[in-house]
């Protein structure tokens, strides 16, 4: 059993891991688009692989509590359309009228939203260094995009974004929710399997444009075949990234987690330095430290509500199924 101690730092270590690899997605995305694959097919790719990892561990984990299976499947079913399906279809959808940045800028106002979430609907009323390091992170987010020099944004690409920041939203709430006894691979396995099957369906009929390639891809000055980064994207950047959210969501809390999910941001600008050889320029180096200072600084405050008395906005609460 962990110690009151360890949960918090061992959930850090896990919502850290979980943020890079999910920020491996796009460079090894941007390879496998480059030669020719549509984004539906690689994020269905992606998503399927994961399904079929991910899956039997979670029945395991179950133990053979099907019940707790059947009693949550609105939670699983809800997890899998909007926290994954709905948010990697709506940011696809957005980046076809948006520059990636301003759609990326839309869609990590999450945290924002996660801390509204809490006040409005179980009255977790955000302290003054909670608020201090929603600003510095978002003044960090700015830099790592490099949007100073503005950006003109399309209506309904920004609208496909905000639906995106719903979907992201919706995974730290989610994921936190530990009153419904799901164990995180539960949780992670058949949300995996709800987002394979509703991806398909809407490349079945047209909604989700499926295309794929079969050329080398290359990183880095290195070429591999295609299905070696597809392969990775399936593994880490969704399978072990889903699984080790939810488990961190639910030692630090949704707050917390989707800040520490920031660090996503200036991670795919390293690897993106690393494998396609973009070089960050200084302005994003300084926005990142900005990201792990706001960070640091939301740490603080959470730490301070989760020393504050007992009481029902003391804790992370469940969200799902109140």
């Amino acid at each position: 059993m962990p110690t009151s101690g360890s949960r918090p730092a061992s959930g850090l270590t896990l919502a850290v891991l979980s943020a890079l690899a999910f920020a491996l997605s796009g460079p090894l995305a941007r390879g496998l688009l480059d030669t020719g694959w549509s984004p539906g097919a690689v994020v269905s790719a992606r998503i399927g692989t994961a399904a079929l990892i991910v899956v039997p561990l979670g029945a395991l984990s179950l133990r053979g509590r099907w019940s707790l299976l059947r009693r949550n499947a609105p939670l699983v079913v809800t997890y899998g359309v909007l926290a994954v399906a709905g948010a990697q279809f709506c940011y696809f959808c957005a980046v076809q009228r948006l520059q990636v940045g301003p759609a990326l800028l839309i869609e990590y106002t999450a945290p924002a939203v996660v801390v509204v979430w809490l006040w409005l609907r179980h009255g977790q009323r955000p302290g003054p260094l909670t608020l201090a390091g929603t600003g510095i992170a978002g003044l960090g987010l700015l830099a790592v995009l490099d949007l100073f020099s503005g950006a003109d944004l399309d209506t309904t690409g920004v609208l496909w974004a905000l639906g995106a920041t719903a979907g992201a939203a919706s995974y730290f709430v989610l994921s936190a929710d530990e009153g419904n006894g799901l164990p995180p691979l539960a949780l992670a396995g058949g949300g995996l399997l709800v987002a394979a099957v509703f991806l398909g369906a809407l490349g079945a009929v047209g909604a989700l444009p499926l295309r794929a390639g079969a050329g080398d891809v290359a990183y880095g000055g290195t070429s591999l075949a295609w299905f070696w980064p597809l392969l990775a994207l399936g593994v880490v950047t969704a399978a072990f990234a889903y699984v080790t959210g939810i488990a961190a969501g639910r030692r630090l809390g949704s707050r917390l987690a989707s800040f520490v999910a920031l660090l996503e941001v200036v991670a795919a600008v390293v690897l993106a330095w690393l494998l396609l050889d973009e070089l960050p320029r200084p302005v994003q180096l300084a926005g990142g430290v900005l990201v792990l200072a706001g960070v640091v600084v939301v740490k603080l405050g959470e730490r301070g509500v989760r020393a504050a008395p007992a009481s029902p906005a003391a804790e992370p609460l469940p969200t799902a199924t109140s």
